[in-house]
């Protein structure tokens, strides 16, 4: 009964669609999750399944061809919504769905167990929303019309096929259980019949699982690598007090890069070398370690994948700089001397310091050491010049002001 796609159920769909999408857009789990629960795909590939079990090749005629009408409908609407979405950053969430591996089979495998097992039971329960959530079949086709709208066909490729394991591998469960059940077949088929069903079938699934052991092999060793990498850096640069502002790790090139950047410490061309060396004693075979030093460096691409940031660091290092360069002229160890003139002058009180520069010339200024404060009543005025000639001795004071507060 819910193989067809017709009037409400197609308009169901479409709407879920464009949940998903905008919830893997705008990177919204809840909203994905909320998608999930009202999509009617499922439908259909528990139809397929069943029709091959108890061999109604009507059903599973039927079965196929709303599938097949479901994923076209389904895409097209993702496409349309990622087309018109002024937002076309790749999410989070987008990213999860393009590199499936063994462990999304091993999902769509026993999700589809726990529905049909539910389906076939007297006493009925309500998995199918768990079903629904765990095999995931809206975001992959989501995921799959972004790619076709930002033409990014690697996502399109890998998102598909994600799609793809999940409807075969749940038709599988679907198949196995009704197998076990013994439910009647619609027609008694022959021997060979069966074979080329158990042939079929084998076939498939090495088609849809090869690749998954393959892609499962390779995100083990890139999350390797990645832990040696990080075990290196905390080794030889954090633990050291160098703590990177900048790292990038391209793990598909040929040899493999570990990029770096700090932001005062500059390492020789010696020192860069003995790290390289290094690397083989954390088991980083075939790559290289790069450390970007200079603002040319960072400003010649380094940083693309990142929208240049690294011309902003730039600037931000040299602001700093200057900044510090200027501070340095204001600065007075004026603490100690405050407490040293509460001895000295008790008459004085609410002390404060301050550098200001005087213009001499047109062109040029020189720098006066400002004193403020008050003379407690009924006290002796304060003899300033005595207190001039005794700031004066006093390392980076030159020039003094003294300014009395009422």
């Amino acid at each position: 009964a819910n193989t067809s796609f017709r009037g409400a159920n197609l308009w169901i769909l479409a709407c879920a669609i464009v949940i998903a999408s905008v919830g893997l857009n705008v990177n919204s789990t809840a909203v994905i999750i909320g998608a999930m629960l009202i999509s009617p795909l499922m439908g259909p590939i528990v139809g397929a399944g069943f029709a091959l079990a108890i061999h109604d090749i009507a059903l599973l005629k039927k079965s196929a061809k709303n599938l097949l009408i479901a994923t076209i409908v389904s895409l097209s609407v993702a496409t349309l919504y990622f087309l018109v979405s002024p937002f076309k950053e790749t999410q989070s969430e987008l990213l999860a769905r393009t590199s499936p591996n063994i462990y999304d089979v091993i999902i769509a495998f026993f999700g589809g167990l726990v529905g049909v097992i539910a389906l076939t039971r007297v006493e009925k329960g309500n998995p199918i929303p768990g079903v629904a959530i765990a095999t995931a079949l809206m975001p992959p086709l989501c995921t799959a019309g972004y790619g076709l709208a930002t033409g990014n066909f690697s996502y399109f490729t890998g998102a598909f096929y994600l799609y793809t394991i999940n409807c075969f591998f749940i038709c599988i469960s679907t198949f196995l259980i009704i197998k076990y059940l013994k439910y009647d077949p619609v027609k008694t088929p022959g021997e060979r019949f069966e074979k080329r069903i158990r042939f079929g079938i084998t076939l498939l699934i090495l088609v849809m699982i090869v690749p998954s052991f393959y892609m499962a092999y390779n995100l083990f060793t890139e999350k390797n690598y990645n832990h040696r990498v990080e075990a290196f850096i905390e080794a030889e640069f954090t633990a050291a007090g160098y703590t990177p502002i900048y790292r990038q790790i391209r793990f598909n090139s040929q040899p493999k890069k570990i990029e770096l950047a700090f932001l005062n410490k500059k390492f020789a061309a010696e020192e860069i070398v003995l790290l390289n060396g290094k690397l083989k004693n954390y088991g980083i075979d075939n790559s290289t370690l790069d450390i970007i030093q200079e603002t040319e460096d960072l400003l010649e691409g380094h940083f693309a994948d990142y929208a240049h940031p690294g011309k902003v660091l730039a600037e931000k290092e040299s602001l700093i700089r200057n900044l510090q360069s200027e501070l340095s002229a204001y600065k007075l160890a004026s603490r100690e001397v405050t407490a040293e003139m509460a001895i000295l002058f008790p008459e004085l009180s609410n002390i404060s310091f301050g550098r200001h520069a005087v213009p001499v010339t047109a062109d040029s200024s020189a720098m006066v050491t400002v004193m403020l404060y008050t003379t407690e009543s009924g006290s002796q005025a304060a003899d300033t010049a005595k207190i001039i000639r005794w700031l004066q001795q006093k390392p980076g004071f030159g020039a003094v002001r003294l300014v009395s507060q009422p």
